[in-house]
């Protein structure tokens, strides 16, 4: 720990100097004891410097002592700060967000505060409650029950309210009785309805919850979220157990749920649908607006049950036969080979009782069905249905890449915009160039601009947080601004605590060192004219010409260039500079244009040669798991000014290989452009550690995609990793870059074919996310790459002979057939063919006999 103590200078100094050694300690036992003998001096006195020792502390060797401590500053303050406002701001400080189990002492020490206060303090405190943590919930309704105030109708407070049922008293509950009947009306509800299923269950058998309100409110609040409503609350359908009359009160609304609603909900509302059915009690136009609607559905299970009841439900009643054909004919153009046949069968099987709708419907879906199956419909449906043409998007032309947004226009923009809680990768470049350039132009209205900041001097604001510094580009370019505008300020807050010891990728040490710097020469009252990094193109890219400018402003300064600021500007240089920007580099007599100059002519840096592998790690008690590892090899010989440049260490640090989480992913194409294989080497493992997150790291792929260079395996496993993301959007971002990739005509083929067979085969990515991005791929217009990518694919995934399927080979043939049907591809594919020839009607063998029908030369 790290405290500062302050010195004794009023009444009431003894007390914290008292309270301070306890809590200095750990011993929160003795100081509780403390607090409850303090008279109103000694709060006051405590109250004052409580805020600024909470700031400049910090833990040391022994965290059980550090948490003891943080619990006894925390109940200090409840217990010594005036206001309800202060003490509300007070207990949701950042530095006390992991500290938990306090709640009975919180109230404890507010037992004798006036009952108007406590009112204030619930309020306060439910508007500063947020999702999913609910810090001091307990707290807070211990509060409004004591007072009796109205019950806050803030979200937070009411997802709280459900977490907590069943664990008191509920009938004499006021809470109970201001939210029960706006239980499905909370916006949060998904947030806490999981475990919460048989409580509501069992307070609709004890009457305490009305059944008819409680079913009414849970399918409008199916309707009202759609496809993100939660699966539990299908659960608590299925729990309350409708009889055949409510659920008929409600068939309508159940074929509304059909369109959008997730699959549970869509399996919940299907069962109540054909148990009317079945009963007779479903009306003739709901039947058919309910096997239309799953007939839109893109899930297989739903399909093949929408097959299985109009075929039972034709069955029944004959009349219905047009309804059904209307949803067959939607499920013809599925594209997935079983449906397909299960729909044809039973289209084939009611054709003598189709009526003219339903022939015709059939008769226009059918020209899209694959050879086989379309002569079976046109054989049953009157002939002469003939194959539909294909069609196909075109690969929509690729432009420049993101544009670099406008520069910061004015002081009072800077300071906004550097307020922001995170940072972009473009926005950090624009505050470190609007700092230097209205820090030149209007150094007076900056520092205006900049005056709440140090009459605040928040440390938080500026990334001190329990005497620690932690460290972000938010935080660094707010000290750079601080640097700028008090630098005594500055070099106090950077001595006070030591900086945070986290594991920071190259890249991310980069992006923090140009603003460090810039703050250190604002600290040492140095001249900084202009910055040579910030990019011209949203790529990262320098426009030569425009580095040359900043140098030529530099040299007529006579200020030197920030080291890290110069090697940011080189390695953003394009790959091929024109010969009159070498000549007008040479012409420079600094020692930062002499470099560029080196730069310019030697061509920058060499490519450097990148492995991606599976390694296995063994792990304690005999355990082993598979990581995938890359290996970047560092530039050999270069020519001497070349060589000297490499030892600049932001440039060589970007050649060596780390682990570890980066904090400014999307960032990392715009600080080396020209050399995007080596960015990808470096995000491998950070895609691959994050495919089963919700974060979202592929989004940097898109960047990455306009960037320049040749690319490789890094490029090819980060592709790979990133279309095997568990989440839709990442998988999504993947995508966009492969398309990007495909219409530069750069996409590694062979590389990203080799990558996917690996990390399938070792079980490190799953084949149908793969497919289901490459699919996208296809519709987007890049049939001819996916259809590239899959041929390569095959020979190392398909089973052979005796080998039991992988999950997800039937779902790659059938994607190669849909890519080869649109590119009109012709090709000899042995493995397909063996296992075309091979007996039985599994979907796979009949997806591997289309494939080879569709390309038979």
């Amino acid at each position: 720990m790290r405290p500062i103590f302050f010195p004794a200078r009023r009444r009431g100094d003894r007390a914290w100097e008292r309270l301070f050694k306890l809590a200095a300690r750990g011993e929160s036992g003795k100081v509780i004891r403390l607090l409850g003998e303090l008279d109103a001096d000694d709060r006051k006195a405590v109250a004052e410097l409580l805020p600024a020792h909470l700031a400049a502390s910090g833990p040391g060797g022994d965290w059980s002592i550090w948490r003891e401590h943080l619990r006894s500053v925390l109940l200090a303050g409840v217990a010594c700060l005036g206001g309800a406002a202060a003490v509300a701001t007070w207990l949701f400080r950042r530095e006390f967000g992991w500290l938990r189990g306090d709640e009975e002492l919180i109230l404890e020490l507010m037992r004798e505060r006036p009952a108007k206060w406590k009112a204030d303090l619930a309020r306060r405190l439910a508007q500063r409650m947020r999702l999913p943590d609910l810090r001091y919930w307990s707290v807070t309704a211990a509060l409004v029950r004591e007072t009796g105030i109205e019950p806050p109708d803030g979200d937070a407070f009411m997802v709280g309210w459900v977490r907590a049922l069943g664990s008191g008293p509920t009938a004499t509950d006021p809470l109970f009785a201001a939210f029960a009947p706006r239980l499905f009306e909370i916006d949060g509800l998904g947030e806490a309805i999981d475990g919460q299923v048989g409580t509501i269950t069992r307070l609709v058998e004890d009457g305490l919850l009305e059944r008819k309100t409680v079913i009414d409110g849970l399918i409008g609040r199916l309707l009202r979220d759609g496809p993100s409503a939660t699966a539990a609350l299908a659960i608590l359908h299925d729990r309350l157990d409708l009889d055949i009359d409510e659920s008929a009160e409600r068939a309508g609304d159940y074929v509304r749920l059909l369109p959008a609603g997730p699959v549970p909900v869509a399996d919940l509302a299907l069962a109540q649908l054909r148990r009317l059915e079945e009963a007779g009690r479903l009306e003739e136009e709901l039947f058919a607006e309910a096997v239309q609607a799953l007939a839109f559905r893109p899930e297989k299970k739903l399909l093949r049950a929408a097959v299985s009841w109009a075929g039972d439900a034709v069955l029944r009643d004959a009349g219905r036969v047009d309804a059904v054909l209307g949803a067959l004919s939607l499920i013809f153009a599925q594209d997935t080979l079983a449906l397909q046949e299960r729909a044809v069968r039973l289209a084939v099987k009611v054709a003598r009782q189709a009526g003219e709708p339903g022939r015709e419907a059939v008769r226009q879906a059918a020209a899209g069905l694959p050879d086989e199956l379309r002569e079976k419909v046109s054989a049953a449906y009157g002939g002469g249905i003939e194959a539909e043409e294909v069609t196909f998007v075109p690969l929509p032309p690729v432009g420049d890449g993101p544009a670099m947004p406008a520069p910061i226009a004015s002081p009072e923009q800077l300071v906004r915009e550097a307020a922001a809680p995170e940072l972009d990768p473009y926005t950090f470049e624009l505050l470190l160039a609007g700092l230097v350039e209205w820090a030149r132009r209007a150094p007076d209205a900056l520092h205006e601009a900049l005056r709440p900041w140090r009459e605040t001097l928040d440390p938080g604001f500026f990334g001190l947080f329990g005497g620690r510094l932690q460290d972000g580009p938010a935080q660094a370019v707010r000290r750079a601004l601080l640097a700028f505008t008090s630098p005594g300020d500055s070099r106090r807050l950077s001595k006070t605590a030591a900086r945070e010891a986290r594991q920071l990728r190259a890249f991310d040490r980069l992006c923090l060192r140009r603003a460090h710097e810039l703050a250190r020469s604002f600290q040492d009252g140095g001249d900084c004219p202009v910055l040579l990094a910030t990019p011209t193109a949203g790529t990262g890219h320098i426009d030569p010409e425009v580095l040359l400018d900043r140098l030529e402003v530099l040299e007529t300064s006579g200020a030197r260039a920030l080291p890290v600021d110069l090697a940011q500007a080189l390695l953003r240089l394009p790959r091929d500079i024109p010969e009159v920007c070498v000549r007008r580099a040479e012409g420079l007599s600094s020692a930062a244009g002499r470099a560029c100059a080196d730069w310019m002519r030697g061509g920058g840096l060499p490519d450097a040669g990148v492995k991606v592998f599976v390694a296995e790690h063994r792990l304690p008690y005999g355990r082993s798991m598979l990581v995938l590892e890359t290996v970047l090899d560092a530039p050999g010989d270069l020519p001497e000014p070349l060589r000297e440049l490499y030892q600049i260490e932001p440039i060589r640090e970007l050649y060596r290989l780390e682990t570890g989480h980066g904090s400014t992913l999307e960032g990392w194409s715009l600080a080396m452009p020209s050399h995007r294989e080596i960015v990808a080497a470096h995000m491998v493992w950070n895609v691959w550690a994050n495919m089963d997150s919700t974060s979202l790291p592929t989004r940097a792929l898109v960047r990455l995609a306009y960037a320049d260079g040749p690319i490789g395996e890094g490029m090819a496993h980060v592709l790979a990793c990133g279309m095997g993301h568990a989440n839709a959007t990442n998988r999504a971002a993947a995508t966009d870059a492969l398309l990007t990739l495909a219409a530069r005509g750069q996409v590694p083929v062979a590389a990203l074919g080799e990558a996917v067979t690996t990390l399938v085969t070792r079980g490190l990515v799953k084949l149908n996310r793969v497919v289901s991005a490459l699919d996208d791929a296809t519709q987007a217009g890049a049939h001819e790459t996916v259809w590239e990518v899959v041929v390569r694919l095959l020979p190392g995934l398909l089973p052979k002979e005796g080998e039991r399927p992988r999950a997800g080979v039937a779902d790659l043939l059938a994607a190669g057939a849909r890519a080869a049907r649109i590119a009109g591809a012709r090709a000899e594919l042995p493995d397909v063919a063996a296992l075309a020839d091979r007996r039985g009607s599994s979907r796979l063998v009949q997806e591997a006999r289309r494939l080879r029908h569709l390309v038979a030369v």
